[in-house]
This record gives C-alpha cells, sequence and structure tokens, in this order.
C-alpha cells in the first residue's frame, strides 16, 4: 500500500495534470456559475478533450471541473435566486434570503467552505471504503454483476423525482438503444435497419453529449435570461466559517454521512444528495421556524453534502463500473478509453494511478477554497455573458467533440442532435434522462453477464438464486422493483382508513 501510495504522487505532480487541473477547475467554475449550464453538462463537453490528455490528466480534468461547477452554481442562487445547477436548487430560497439580509458573504462562504469539506470527508471514505468493497468484490461471478447491474437500474428508478413508471419506461428505452448494433453476445445485427453506420452500436459519449449538453442548449432557448446582479461590493467571504463549524458540527457530519450514501446510489447523484439533507436539517432541527428565512443551518448540511456526493458517486463506478450519477456515467466511458477498466482489479493491478485519483480529489477540494473566492468576486462579470453569445459556442463544441470522438464520423454528429431532442422532449414531459442513460451505459454489461451465466449454468436459473450473494442482491433487486407497489398500495389501504367512519 505505501509504495503504491507513493508511486502516486509523481503521477499527479506532473506538469500535464497540474495544467489540467487548473484550467478544468476555471471552466468547471465559470460553467457552473451560468444557471442553466449543469455540472453534467460540463463534463460532458470535457470529453472530446479527454482524449489528448494522459490517462490521470484526462481523469483529473473530469474530477475538477464537476466538483468546481457544483459549487459554483451556489453564487447565483444566493445572488440572483437562481441555482446555477440542480445540486444547488434544494437551498437557493434560504441562500437568497441571507443576502436580502446583508449577509450574502456569509451565504457564498458557507457555500464554499463547507462544499469544500464535504468533498474531502468524502474523498476519505473512497479512500477507506472502495479498496475493502474491492476485496469482497473479488469474488463476484457473472451472476452476482448480474443483479448488481438490475440493482443499479432498479436504484435509478427508485431515486427519479419524476413517477416510478416514467422512471421505468426511461430505463428501458436506454436499454433498447444499447442492443442496437453488432456487439452482442450472438454477434447478430439488431435495430440497425439495414445502416452500416449502426453497426458499431450508439455511441456512448455521443448520446451523453447530446441528452445532457444539446437539450440544455434547447432548454435555455425557451427561459428567459437571468436577472441582473446587483452591483455591490462582496466584503471577506471566509468569515465566521470556522465558528459555524464548531457551531454546527452534528449537521456537518450528517451531510457528509447522507451526501456519502446517496452519491453510492446509482442515478442518486448530488442534487438528490442536496434535497434529502436539507430535509433532514430541517426536521431535525431545534430552529426549525427560522427555516425560509435566511437561516445557515439547512445550508451547512446540504452544502456538505452535495460535494460529499460527488466522491460517493465514484464507489460504484470504480469498483464495478455502475455510475453513482451522470458525471459518473460519463467518467466510465473516459476510463475505458484510458484503458482503466473500472472493477475490483483495478485496486490491485493499477493501484498507483487509485491512489492518484484520491490526491487528484483532495487536491480538487483544497483548490477550491482560492478558486471559488476569487470567483465569487469576479460573479457580477460572470453573470452578465449574454446566452446569446455562449449557447453557439456549446452548440459547435458538440458538434466538433462528438465528430472528433467518432474518429471524424459526421454520424456522431447526427446522434448527438438525435439524443438532444429526445433529452429535451423527455425532460419536458417528466421522463428522467438520467435512468435512460444508466440504461446505456449498463445495457451492455446486463446482457453479457446474463448470457454468459447462462451458458454457465447451461440454461438454468437456479444458480442466480442459490448463490448466497447473488441471492441477497436479487432480493434487494425485486424489492426495489415492486417498491412503487408497496407504497401505493399503504396510501390507498391509509386513504381507506381515512374515508370510513369511525367506530
Amino acid at each position: 500500500m505505501s509504495s503504491s501510495f507513493l508511486a502516486a504522487f509523481p503521477l499527479v505532480f506532473t506538469q500535464d495534470v497540474m495544467i489540467a487541473m487548473i484550467a478544468s477547475a476555471i471552466y468547471g467554475m465559470v460553467v457552473g456559475a451560468l444557471p442553466g449550464l449543469t455540472a453534467t453538462m460540463a463534463t460532458a463537453l470535457l470529453v472530446p478533450v479527454t482524449f489528448y490528455l494522459s490517462p490521470i490528466a484526462a481523469i483529473a480534468t473530469i474530477i475538477t471541473s464537476s466538483a468546481m461547477a457544483i459549487f459554483a452554481g451556489d453564487i447565483p442562487g444566493c445572488l440572483v435566486r437562481i441555482p446555477g445547477t440542480p445540486a444547488s436548487a434544494a437551498y437557493t430560497d434560504e441562500a437568497y434570503k441571507m443576502t436580502l439580509k446583508g449577509q450574502a458573504e456569509t451565504a457564498l462562504g458557507i457555500c464554499l467552505w463547507f462544499s469544500a469539506l464535504g468533498g474531502i470527508v468524502g474523498t476519505i471514505a473512497l479512500l477507506l471504503i472502495a479498496p475493502a468493497l474491492a476485496e469482497v468484490a473479488l469474488s463476484f461471478s457473472t451472476f452476482e454483476y448480474f443483479w448488481l447491474a438490475i440493482l443499479g437500474l432498479m436504484c435509478s428508478t427508485l431515486v427519479a423525482r419524476s413517477s416510478p413508471v416514467k422512471a421505468i419506461a426511461a430505463m428501458l428505452l436506454g436499454l433498447l438503444v444499447s442492443c442496437i448494433g453488432i456487439e452482442n453476445p450472438a454477434g447478430t445485427p439488431r435495430f440497425t435497419f439495414g445502416s452500416t453506420d449502426l453497426l458499431g452500436g450508439i455511441d456512448a459519449i455521443a448520446a451523453l453529449v447530446g441528452v445532457f449538453a444539446l437539450a440544455e442548449v434547447m432548454r435555455a432557448l425557451t427561459q428567459k435570461d437571468p436577472p441582473a446582479i446587483p452591483d455591490r461590493k462582496l466584503g471577506s467571504i471566509l468569515k465566521g466559517q470556522i465558528a459555524l463549524t464548531k457551531r454546527y458540527p452534528k449537521q456537518q457530519i450528517r451531510g457528509n454521512i447522507v451526501g456519502t450514501l446517496i452519491g453510492a446510489l446509482p442515478g442518486a447523484g448530488a442534487d438528490m444528495a442536496a434535497w434529502v439533507s436539507y430535509s433532514l436539517s430541517k426536521r431535525f432541527s431545534k430552529e426549525r421556524e427560522k427555516f425560509g428565512t435566511g437561516h445557515p443551518e439547512g445550508l451547512v448540511e446540504a452544502g456538505a453534502s452535495n460535494n460529499a456526493a460527488l466522491a460517493g458517486g465514484w464507489i460504484p463506478a470504480l469498483l464495478f463500473g455502475i455510475p453513482g450519477d451522470t458525471i459518473t456515467a460519463i467518467a466510465i466511458g473516459v476510463l475505458y478509453m484510458k484503458g482503466l477498466n473500472p472493477g475490483p482489479t483495478l485496486f490491485t493491478e493499477k493501484a498507483s494511478s487509485m491512489y492518484a485519483l484520491y490526491i487528484i480529489f483532495l487536491l480538487a477540494n483544497l483548490l477550491m477554497i482560492p478558486l471559488g473566492i476569487a470567483m465569487i468576486r469576479m460573479s457580477k462579470h460572470v453573470l452578465k455573458a449574454p446566452r446569446s453569445l455562449i449557447m453557439p459556442v456549446i452548440m459547435v463544441f458538440c458538434a466538433v467533440g462528438a465528430f472528433s470522438a467518432a474518429g471524424n464520423n459526421l454520424y456522431a454528429v447526427l446522434i448527438v442532435a438525435f439524443f438532444g431532442i429526445a433529452g429535451y422532449l423527455m425532460e419536458e414531459n417528466g421522463f428522467p434522462v438520467a435512468a435512460m442513460v444508466l440504461g446505456i451505459v449498463m445495457g451492455t454489461m446486463v446482457e453479457q453477464n446474463f448470457v454468459t451465466s447462462l451458458i454457465k449454468s447451461d440454461g438454468s436459473i437456479l444458480p442466480f438464486l442459490s448463490r448466497p450473494i447473488a441471492a441477497g442482491l436479487a432480493f434487494l433487486t425485486f424489492i426495489a422493483l415492486f417498491w412503487p407497489l408497496i407504497a401505493w398500495l399503504r396510501r390507498y389501504k391509509a386513504s381507506l382508513d381515512a374515508a370510513s367512519p369511525a367506530r
């Protein structure tokens, strides 16, 4: 362990990695601070850049830009009541109320300070949990991996904010997309309709860029520009944050734990962690009546949670190749492209690269503090950037990125356009695109492990349920599958009890 840890430092502290981290940090800050541009979109647009970087530098850009974008989304939320990213929406009203009370510096300082602390704690959890789970995962066979992938897909439907039926429909659509092409266990062309371009299947990166970047551009065309930020001078950003850390230790620890656990759930992500943590903070607060009036307690817990969830999302991604959120869904593609195939063997065969990843996480969260302060100072200039200038540039990046990623194939640009339109229409009608993305990314894993398991068992399904770990994962999967029905039956019974006359 010590030798691998020491070997990781030369991998990180190189010129290309340091430049990549600083450049992606500034990029992530700017994108996150612009309302409507999400951390996932920032990550998706970086994918074409990673083709020209070393493996460690490529992963560093993904980690750094996403961490910065999640924090930077708090800036417009505090100043103009418009969350920059979905993770900031949970506590935007609370932060804006603090700004109206003349406490903008305190609100922004809380978001910055506790986001950085949450990211560091999440990294420590990743460092401690992932290697231990990797030893267990080494005993997994295709039976366990099949149920694990199915469980991940079902969890993504449970945590979706839309109805479970729409989430399951979106997930099944993603699985259908993953079936296209000739890369299947039978080697048979499926759903190609005679097109040679579809023989290789749908490129996941092109689909992700379309769903998360181009769809956001289309959505921005239907929205008004955010209001102008008031021209006021901000005081010390970090003043009083140590006192708040001592005042709310339970809230910070609870936010860190909840964020890491929710981040590890496939499809959940930082926005879900922020909403849950803010709700828990209000539920257990001794000053519940102050929430919604500009009270810092909820900001502390939610801010600590959202960045902890980012690191938590990498636990299933690195161990099993199952995305914890939409950002790690993109990161998995980059890992495969750079030869760092996710799985338990990654922790043994390329341990130094894993420790390099942990170091990058820590550096990114430490870098967040000085760059965050600078970004807050410059926010009034960034927020004035017109959408009419930003959106065309993003569209060009989408097209050029997909074209270069597919080996100068124009067909990839059409894939981006198709999924951009599909993503926009799905979101407008309440279908979560995150569930579809997980279906696209994990469809191949589900099919290959299922077919391989049937071959090993000579067509019998008993080994899927007779192995202890596989049976446990199957049990959890069926609970996740039928949980919406169970919840509906409980609500229905409660409504009947309420309607029945009292005896």
